[in-house]
């Protein structure tokens, strides 16, 4: 075996780690491996192989570092370690593999910078690094690779400029520079590369205009320069580029007008030019060009007659023009390119109708023909393309009844009619679009009844939006059956009856409109309604709840109606009125005797928020709140703050469960007990708390129910609502309690904390931010509720004036 010359057992979905022994080999000239399954790393020894020639790796699993002793095969020609898990910089002697010819280290997880002793591999024909994580510049001197043919060090991390010396590669034909982090301007010698076929700069920081030598570059074929920052007009030269296949310039900020013979030849596959600032006509060569496959000029400012622009197109699968200001009709012409799977003219002035021969385009996924100024009918055939994922047609002036032949778009995921003048009834046939996410069919004028069917669309997601029509009669009950749906807006018909009790099962449901109606009865008891702004209610005959503001109560008694028409109801005033005088002079002097009673508790104080956690007795009401009782009954209960009853310890105190005499169960944040500086603080951090929430009533807010600062004992505590499952940190790290804290659970959590956040930043006068939002500082009550707790780093803003703090929190 020593006497070994050439090693392959490449593609045999062997497996293991490579074994060690194969370093004896010391004759072996050529060792491939590759694509196989192979894990471990490269043995260390490894340039011991001083003959080897060829060394083939690719394709496995091997994980490690570059072994250093790899610099030691300096007759190494051949070099490819791509497709593995390495990791780890690139040797910095790399440079002593003089004889290399490729070099392959493409997709693995290598980082650093590229060593500037690769200059020395005068022999390179091909250099592929693309798909690590390498950072820091290009070497300047890569212009010494005089060999070079293909360079590729796409989707890296790395910065700086394009050197000036890659011009001097004059045999290059391949470049491959993409996404990366690379700024300044496209070398203007980039014309030296004559040989040049392939160009891809794209997705950079690049900027400047395109140089003018481009135009020497007459054998290039794909040109991607998409994703930078370029500006001004394209070079006279463009129109020498007569071999482009692919052409895409996107996402820049070119202007001017586009290369009217970027076709001439016939070649052309891609035409990409979109959201840039270009103006004038299209290519006129576009209309004749039958080997295009993709044709995106969006987001632009061209401006030509749609009919005349363009023709027939065998091969074109994505064609999208809008937002530009084209006109004229679309041709019938459309229906014989048989391999569209995207057809946009929306955003444009396009008038007339949309051809019937559309329905030819059997493999349409989307359709895009929005804000235009078509006319006429939905025509029937393009109900018939079954493989329509997008249909939008909103935004133009289609007439007549939507027919009932909808039903066939079985793939449906986005309808949208909206603002047109679509006339009759809804078809009950939609309701057979089950896979429907989004539904659009508002400001038109439908008349007659919600479909019923609309209950079986149990996969609308986004939206459902049926406001500005003539519909009537009451909601279906069905609707409680869509209980994905997210936003329902059925505001501006003329709907009557109740809201169907089904509602209170739409759980996802955040944003409803139900305005100018004609609807009555009670708000379904769900979040979206709780939370509905009055605009998104109003203009209803006799819709009623008790806690929403702006409506009726829903248990109106005839006795208060009434006490406006009979004189009966003014004796009723003129006992109350007096009755509840004397209950108010009795409520001061409770209020002045708790007062007193709290003085003599030693300055404990009971907050503002008596509200039980359970039916019994509660000591901290205001009716049995005495404070020194409740001290020493938190005392007794937490045995003196035992470390048997912590539940938790932060910055500057720890939590404990304290089970009182009367059953009931609280949170106990007691301070550390410190030294005196650290004491001031944590005092400080403790006021910042209880003025914080002493002020705040909010559902998402854990309550505060009272304060003890004790300087003889030297002991300050807050008193708040037991949460029961503790912190989202707890819940998470917990894999059973995480897996009960569902998607739906999770998703009613985090609004809970904005809403809360909301209230803190703009209800309450003044503003108080939290500054320490974290895991561990929101907690979760029994029905996966969010409260937001520790408020030690909170800080009150002062109004009209800037806020300024220092850094806070959790890192």
């Amino acid at each position: 075996m020593s006497f070994l010359n050439f090693f392959d057992l490449s593609d045999n979905n062997l497996s293991g780690s490579l074994p060690t022994s194969l370093i004896n080999l010391t004759r072996l000239q050529s060792l491939s491996l590759f694509q196989n399954n192979l894990s471990g790393i490269i043995p260390r020894d490894i340039g011991r192989l001083h003959s080897l020639t060829s060394l083939a790796l690719h394709r496995n699993s091997l994980s490690g570092s570059i072994p250093a002793s790899l610099t030691d095969l300096t007759s190494l020609k051949e070099l490819y370690l791509s497709d593995n898990q390495l990791f780890g910089i690139i040797p910095r002697d790399i440079g002593r593999l003089h004889s290399l010819t490729i070099f392959d280290l493409a997709t693995n997880k290598l980082m650093g910078p590229i060593p500037t002793s690769i200059c020395n591999l005068t022999s390179l024909t091909s250099l592929s690094f693309f798909d690590n994580d390498l950072s820091g510049i290009i070497p300047r001197d890569i212009g010494r690779l005089e060999s070079l043919v293909i360079f590729y060090l796409s989707k890296n991390n790395l910065s700086g400029l394009v050197p000036a010396s890659l011009t001097n590669l004059t045999s290059l034909e391949s470049v491959i520079l993409s996404e990366n982090q690379l700024s300044g301007f496209i070398p203007k010698d980039i014309g030296r590369l004559v040989s040049l076929t392939s160009l891809y700069l794209n997705m950079n920081n690049l900027s400047g205009s395109i140089p003018a030598s481009v135009g020497n570059l007459k054998k290039l074929n794909i040109l991607y320069l998409f994703g930078n920052q370029l500006t001004g007009s394209l070079p006279i030269g463009f129109q020498n580029l007569t071999q482009l296949k692919g052409l895409s310039l996107m996402k820049n900020k070119f202007s001017g007008f586009l290369p009217q013979n970027v076709c001439q030849s016939g070649t052309l596959e891609q035409f990409l030019v979109g959201k840039n600032q270009f103006t004038g006509p299209i290519p006129r060569s576009l209309r004749n060009c039958t080997s295009l496959s993709i044709i995106g000029v969006e987001d632009n400012e061209l401006v030509d007659n749609v009919t005349e622009a363009f023709h027939v197109y065998p091969y074109l699968e994505r064609f999208v023009v809008s937002n530009n200001m084209l006109y004229g009709e679309i041709s019938k012409d459309w229906g014989d390119c048989q391999n569209l799977t995207m057809l946009s003219f929306s955003g444009n002035k396009i008038t007339g109708g949309i051809p019937s021969e559309m329905g030819k385009l059997k493999i349409l996924a989307e359709l895009y023909l929005d804000s235009n100024n078509l006319v006429g009918k939905i025509p029937n055939e393009l109900f018939n393309l079954s493989s329509l994922i997008v249909l939008h047609l909103r935004n133009n002036q289609l007439s007549g009844r939507l027919s009932s032949q909808t039903g066939m778009l079985s793939n449906l995921l986005h309808l949208d009619l909206s603002k047109n003048k679509l006339i009759g009834s809804i078809p009950k046939q939609l309701g057979d679009c089950s896979k429907l996410l989004y539904m659009n069919l508002s400001t038109n004028k439908f008349n007659d009844s919600i479909p019923p069917q609309f209950g079986n669309l149990e996969s609308l997601q986004i939206l459902l939006d049926l406001s500005y029509n003539e519909l009537s009669g009451e909601i279906p009950s069905a609707f409680g059956k869509l209980s994905k749906l997210q936003t329902l807006n059925l505001a501006h018909n003329r709907l009557s009856g109740s809201i169907p009790s089904s509602f209170e099962r739409m759980l996802s449901l955040t944003i409803v409109n139900i305005s100018y109606n004609e609807l009555s009865g009670p708000l379904p008891n769900i979040k979206a309604f709780e939370d509905a702004p009055v605009d998104a209610l109003k203009n209803n005959k006799g819709l009623c709840d008790n806690n929403f503001r702006g409506l009726k109560p829903c248990n109106y008694s005839s006795v208060v109606i009434q006490r406006k028409e009979t004189k009966h109801n003014t004796l009723v005033l003129i006992i109350l009125l007096p009755l509840f005088g004397s209950l108010f002079i009795l409520f001061i002097l409770f209020a002045i005797l708790f007062r007193l009673r709290k003085i003599s508790a030693g300055n404990v104080d009971p907050g503002n928020q008596p509200s039980a956690t359970n039916t019994r007795r509660n000591l901290f009401s205001v009716w049995n709140y005495d404070g020194k009782i409740v001290f020493e009954d938190i005392i007794d209960a937490t045995e003196d703050f035992d470390a048997k009853y912590c539940i938790g310890t932060g910055g500057y105190g720890s939590v404990y469960k304290a089970e009182l005499s009367t059953g009931q169960i609280v949170a106990v944040k007691k301070l550390h007990s410190s030294d005196e500086d650290s004491e001031i603080l944590d005092l400080k951090s403790f006021e910042r708390e209880v003025h914080a929430l002493k002020e705040i009533r909010h559902r998402n807010i854990v309550k505060l129910f009272g304060f003890c600062s004790n300087i003889e004992r030297r002991i300050s505590f807050l008193v708040y609502e037991f949460v029961e499952r503790g912190s989202l940190k707890n819940v998470l790290c917990d894999g059973e309690r995480a897996m009960g804290f569902d998607w739906i659970k999770r998703v009613r959590f985090i609004k809970g904390t904005a809403t809360a956040l909301a209230y803190m930043h703009h209800d309450c006068i003044p503003p108080i931010v939290h500054r320490d939002i974290s895991s561990n500082n929101i907690l979760l009550d029994y029905e996966y509720e969010a409260r937001v707790s520790d408020f030690g780093t909170a800080r009150i803003l002062k109004p009209d004036s800037s806020n300024w703090t220092s850094l806070a929190g959790t890192y």
